[in-house]
């Protein structure tokens, strides 16, 4: 039975500076990470049916928005998809009505190529992970995969907020590494 509910007429108010801020810490681009939003909820409306009720409106959102930001990477990581996005983001009014959106997978219609990558990329996260200072990996898999706030982790291992900083960027640095070596 769910329990959540979904408004789409509140989507802005309640969740932008949220989804904003999480996409600009990854894609540090502005522009950039406001497409991003903007395509999240416009996908958010044409998913709605998908919408089951058993997560939060806020974390189902994050779902679409990450795979979002996964699928811009993928496709500035590509030749054509590097050509895609150049095509897709410049003013040429020829191209009216090419959106990128028309060209990303629905996250909800995942085939079995997806689910292999994504064990694949979980794995290589974990093992990455486990060659992580002690300290580092708890921090990093609090803040970045378990989302915990700041706060909440500082007051668990009894760290300040500049040292959780240092820290998070130095885990983070080290798996970019790590995965870079390992998975791509």
């Amino acid at each position: 039975m769910p329990t959540h509910k979904i408004d789409p007429n509140q989507w802005i108010n309640l969740y932008s500076d949220y989804l904003f801020n999480y996409t600009i810490s990854r894609v540090n681009d502005r522009d950039m990470a406001k497409d991003i939003v903007s395509d999240t909820f416009l996908a958010g409306l044409k998913s709605m049916k998908n919408f089951k009720g058993e997560a939060s409106e806020r974390t189902w959102l994050i779902s679409i928005l990450k795979r979002k930001i996964i699928d811009y990477y993928r496709k500035t990581n590509s030749i054509k998809g590097q050509a895609e996005v150049r095509m897709q983001y410049n003013n040429n009014t020829e191209l009216e009505g090419d959106w990128i959106e028309e060209r990303v997978a629905d996250p909800f219609e995942k085939n079995a190529e997806d689910a292999m990558e994504n064990t694949e990329l979980a794995s290589a996260i974990q093992s990455c992970l486990k060659k992580l200072p002690k300290k580092q990996a708890a921090v990093f898999e609090m803040k970045t995969i378990l989302e915990y706030e700041t706060e909440t982790i500082c007051n668990e291992l009894n760290i300040t907020a500049s040292n959780l900083w240092v820290i998070i960027h130095r885990a983070r640095l080290a798996m970019a590494q790590c995965l870079e070596k390992n998975w791509f």
